[in-house]
């Protein structure tokens, strides 16, 4: 390893030399409208969910039939607990009013008090319904499943957009790795090739938008705007003629899905061990491709050389690093992940493929990127987020709450947390330096 001056920089594995991060306290207008913003948060989850809550008990269901460890369901005054919780949410945003937090602490303040909102709204929606408690184990295990597309997609903007270019056609890109996986995984009969075929057809939309973008110079976001309508029009096409009614004879669309993977002692834990060790080898591929990504970013050549490419096109370029090709190579990475994310929609959920079974999953994704502030940390936890949101209006549909919510809003819940998550919560972020932007030498 070769140690770097400022005279004599180096090609590759430069030592760069990085001055000890001071955490700072935000500004007073800052503090002060992020604090009035957690004590009206506390003030909602007292009065709303704590005093108007229904009489009796929030009943919530830990095991499910067949489960080696059974544990008995919770049982306690929801409206009490909410009330309890609001008060703690009120006494955070008192510590912000009153001294602030760095912005370490403060992150992770908003992260609780989102937690604890969630958990309140749950005693309420719980409360005085017995009969029909809600599952804690289904919801963990159904959010997790509903995440795995927004958490593919996220990673393959990530990889994308650290290397400079916009990544709009995730959406297209997942539609065409759904509709190529059910084809495939049914005409062969295999689900393995499915996987491959998807994998393969997002990443053929990432090489029409690596070509345009790089080589053709093409607006990144109108670009990617024109994919997703051709991907769109494309799996339409292909299953009114191929898959749907009487054209379907040879079965190209059959339903098959994996099957789960129990990893043992791990799938038998209480309310995580159905939802993270016991399914299907697209959410174990995923939980290694967020290491992968991760670690390759922060950790490798690879990814030092995507975010000097992502932030400096020129000074990586001046170094010897090629930002053509490095570009490519991750728009095409990019691809494959979210090919993969439309193979997680057909053979790894409902088994077929529907025209638009994407219906912007895609575009959540592409805010997960945002929300997570280009950190494949970041984004994975803003799309669990949008994947429970996804799951929460299933299961409040099935239990029913203190107050009749139109079955319109509770479908909308997972694109009013994304608007409410963009708009409110981040903040303003800081995009690498260089994303959308073309680069040609001279």
């Amino acid at each position: 390893m070769s140690t770097a001056t400022p005279d004599a920089p180096t090609t590759d594995d430069a030592l760069v030399v990085v001055p000890d991060v001071v955490e700072v306290r935000p500004s007073t207008r800052k503090r002060v409208a992020t604090g009035i913003g957690i004590v009206v948060a506390g003030l909602v989850i007292f009065l709303a969910w704590g005093l108007g809550a229904r009489n009796g008990e929030a009943a919530f269901q830990v095991s499910q039939f067949g489960d080696r460890w059974h544990v008995a369901d919770l049982r306690f005054p929801g409206g009490g607990a909410a009330m309890i919780i609001g008060v703690i949410v009120v006494l955070l945003g008192v510590g912000q009013l009153a001294r602030g937090y760095t912005k370490s602490q403060l992150t992770l303040v908003v992260g609780v008090t989102v937690g604890l909102f969630v958990l309140a709204f749950l005693c309420w929606a719980a409360t005085g319904s017995p009969d029909r408690p809600i599952s804690l184990t289904g919801l963990v295990q159904n959010s997790i499943t509903a995440s795995i597309p927004f958490v593919l997609g996220a990673l393959a903007g990530i990889v994308c957009e650290r290397s400079g270019v916009i990544n709009v056609a995730i959406e297209g890109q997942m539609l065409v790795g759904a509709f190529a996986g059910a084809l495939f995984a049914s005409s062969a009969h295999n689900l393995g090739v499915g996987i491959l075929a998807a994998m393969v057809g997002g990443a053929l939309i990432g090489l029409l938008l690596a070509t345009f973008a790089i080589r053709y110079l093409v607006n990144q976001v109108v670009l990617g705007v024109v994919l997703n309508t051709f991907a769109l029009g494309l799996t339409n096409l292909g299953y009114h003629s191929i898959m749907a009614g009487e054209s379907n004879s040879a079965n190209y669309n059959a339903g098959d899905t994996l099957t789960p993977i129990k990893i043992p002692l791990l799938g038998d834990l209480p309310i995580v061990g159905q939802a993270l060790f016991n399914v299907n080898i697209i959410v174990y591929m995923t939980y290694g491709l967020v290491v992968l990504v991760d670690v390759g970013l922060f950790r490798t050549r690879w990814g030092l050389r995507t975010r000097a490419v992502g932030e400096h096109p020129k000074a990586a370029d001046t170094v010897g690093i090629n930002v053509t090709r490095t570009r490519y190579r991750n728009v095409l990475i990019g691809g494959l992940i979210a090919g993969l994310a439309g193979a997680a929609l057909t053979i790894g959920g409902s088994g077929q493929f529907n025209g638009n079974i994407s219906s912007g999953k895609g575009f959540i994704a592409l805010a997960a990127v945002i929300f997570g502030r280009w950190s494949p940390r970041g984004a994975v936890a803003a799309a669990v987020l949008f994947g429970f949101t996804d799951q929460l209006q299933i299961t409040l549909g099935i239990v029913g709450t203190p107050v009749a919510i139109p079955s319109a809003f509770l479908s909308m819940l997972p694109y009013v947390a994304t608007v409410i998550a963009v708009a409110g919560l981040v903040g303003r972020v800081q995009a690498p330096a260089a994303d959308g932007q073309p680069y040609t030498k001279g």
